[in-house]
């Protein structure tokens, strides 16, 4: 046992948030903690970590637990950059050097036992703490977490808060905590650290539990979940998906055992009502004592609605819908995508993925009209009439109050028809006369599927549409859109929901790769890793892969020696030199890409020995690739060209 919550209540300004939970956590478990906004997830966290305590009940820890908490105000102490912000995960192997240093200073006029058996017991300690390899282990989970080589060095003071949340991200995957707990970890990773988070989770040896809204993530880094329920905590065996299907079959019981009890209670009742003052007095008399000692089964009541985005039948378009003809995306003279082809057929849907300004929102707009291609063509079919979800929901007028907002793509429809629509998306009575710019972010993402689906278009461009709204309500938007009979292209980060709706997958890789795949994200992924380690991520496109990018061939700068002063032996030897490095530092890249890509995998992070050689390749091959680029520069510049 690590640590065990039994009969724990909490509450807040009289309410009951924890009504007597219990449930233990036991080493080298993987434990997913769910539930609703406000069921007690994160109190949970506060009362095991020591944060607040228990209005009742007991939090029970070993002696000695180690816990590992990211706090939403992350204080980075003294560090002065990326680097040594990570490596103050290690403070214990800092302590053990720090002594060395001493004694090692001492030892210069010092040889006595006591000085020299106190060195030996350090290196000991200094070895089984993975001294040796610590930096390059820090360094893994930095490129893991989307902290590029380049970024060590910057300023912790000058990050973003998603940037110094997932620096504290990495100091607590580092801390060798006994317990990790998660609350909300994907939050400011995009999909690719994601990824990297999730095989890191499941190749680590210790215990964590995690609180998250992802459900895919869920689903590949949790073995239990524990779900908070109405003050009560009850536990499920797998991952998130065998949990649904386990509380289906829990509630289905549980109705059936409460329409069992309240037959026999109403039998039992219209038995007394008859015969108490009959011939079978006693008997009524003693089932009514029965009756007042049995143990009632709380009904049990529906979950509390997600929405009902039951999307309204369309106008049918054409069969081909889109069309985009080696397609080129950009600002100005900044390519981020191009030579992209693909089409959508009535009644596709296209997810599309990507890590934060690799393209995906600029190829929206792009095909939304609001920027220009580049270069190539987009064809609309027939019929096509286009509504368009912005995840910033930048369509919403604060000053508007809710029914005033939805009136505004419904302007001949009368207040009963727009108060029970808008009563779909859980604006229930004077909810509707609220002002906008009084709504929460799941309120006004509620409002704008709303607007979205009531103006009837039969091609729904869906920029990040799960980002305001809880589980339940993700739930209920995945079920509308299976059976919506339009064409839908979503931009998400929600694999789960591009599992639900899609049936073609377009990926902005980091790379520069943009890949095209028919299939939902969980084929597109087990495709992509297959495709990926017999190929590399930089080897060149195949069929579904689109390459979108490479390294500009090397400028020179505008002095040149004239052609008089190069025999003609010279400038071929030159040329040939020219061409050879023009093929060499591609290949070199793309090995080091290789080695960087390795380095960032969990189960090379936790090989120390293994890390340490590819981190010396991988600086040997930097080294190369520039001296190489050094001696094409001088060699264009003694060519002229």
């Amino acid at each position: 046992m690590l640590f065990r919550l039994q009969d724990v209540w909490k509450g807040y300004g009289g309410t009951e948030i924890l009504k007597g939970v219990s449930f233990q956590v036991n080493p080298n478990e993987k434990v997913g903690l769910v539930g609703r906004n406000g069921a007690g997830k994160t109190t949970v966290f506060r009362l095991i970590i020591g944060q607040e305590a228990a209005d009742d009940g007991e939090v029970i820890k070993m002696n000695g637990l180690k816990l590992g908490l990211l706090d939403q105000h992350v204080d980075f102490g003294e560090a002065e950059n990326v680097h040594t912000a990570a490596l103050s995960a290690f403070k214990e192997i800092h302590d053990i050097e720090a002594e060395m240093r001493l004694l090692e200073k001492q030892m210069e006029t010092d040889h006595s036992d006591a000085v020299m058996n106190r060195y030996a017991d350090l290196q000991t300690e200094f070895e089984h703490a993975d001294g040796f390899s610590y930096a390059a282990k820090a360094e893994a989970v930095l490129l893991g977490m989307g902290f590029a080589a380049e970024s060590w060095g910057d300023d912790v003071r000058t990050l973003s808060g998603g940037q110094k949340n997932r620096l504290g991200m990495v100091r607590l995957l580092l801390s060798n905590a006994d317990v990790m707990l998660l609350d909300e970890p994907t939050n400011h990773l995009d999909v690719n650290a994601v990824e990297w988070l999730e095989e890191f989770l499941k190749t680590y040896e210790k215990t964590y539990v995690v609180i998250s809204h992802d459900r895919y993530f869920l689903d590949r880094t949790t073995t239990r979940v524990i779900e908070m329920d109405r003050g009560q905590a009850v536990t499920y065996k797998g991952n998130y998906s065998k949990y649904l299907e386990e509380r289906e079959l829990r509630r289905e019981q549980q109705i059936r055992e409460y329409e069992n009890q309240q037959q026999l209670i109403n039998k039992t009742q219209e038995f007394i009502r008859k015969n108490l003052e009959g011939q079978k007095t006693k008997q009524a008399k003693s089932r009514r004592t029965l009756l007042a000692r049995m143990d009632r089964i709380e009904a049990v009541t529906s979950e509390k609605s997600g929405g009902n985005f039951g999307l309204r039948q369309v106008q049918r378009t054409g069969n081909n819908v889109l069309t985009a003809e080696d397609l080129t995306i950009g600002y100005g003279e900044k390519v981020l995508a191009s030579k992209l082809n693909f089409s959508l057929h009535r009644g596709d849907a296209l997810g599309i993925i990507g890590g934060n300004g690799t393209g995906k929102t600029t190829l929206i707009k792009t095909i939304l009209g609001n920027i220009r291609e580049l270069d190539g063509k987009i064809h609309w079919g027939t019929k096509v009439n286009i509504g368009y979800y912005s995840q910033n929901l930048e369509g919403l007028e604060p000053r508007n109050e809710v029914i005033q907002e939805l009136r505004r793509v419904a302007p001949t429809a009368d207040n009963n028809t727009m108060r029970g629509f808008l009563a779909k998306f859980l604006f229930m009575g004077e909810d509707v006369f609220k002002p906008v710019s009084a709504l929460s972010g799941g309120e006004k993402g509620r409002l704008a599927l709303a607007k979205l689906i009531y103006s009837q278009k039969n091609v729904l461009i869906l920029d990040e549409p799960t980002n305001h709204l809880d589980i339940p309500s993700r739930e209920s938007l995945e079920n509308a859109l299976e059976e919506y009979d339009g064409t839908i292209i979503a931009v998400s980060h929600d694999r789960f929901f591009l599992d639900k709706i899609a049936n073609q997958m377009l990926s902005f890789e980091p790379d520069g790769r943009v890949l095209d795949y028919d299939g939902n994200y969980t084929e597109f992924h087990d495709w992509k890793l297959a495709t990926d380690g017999i190929r590399g991520p930089n080897a060149g496109s195949e069929p579904g892969a689109i390459a979108t990018g490479s390294r500009d061939t090397p400028k020179t700068g505008n002095q040149k020696l004239k052609s008089d002063l190069l025999s003609k032996n010279q400038r071929h030897q030159l040329e040939k030199r020219i061409a050879e490095i023009e093929k060499l530092i591609p290949t070199l890249e793309s090995d080091a890409a290789e080695l960087t890509r390795q380095m960032s995998l969990p189960d090379i992070a936790a090989d120390f020995e293994r890390l340490n050689t590819l981190a010396a390749e991988h600086k040997a091959l930097e080294t190369r690739i520039q001296d190489l680029y050094n001696e094409w520069d001088k060699a264009a510049g003694e060519l002229g060209d």
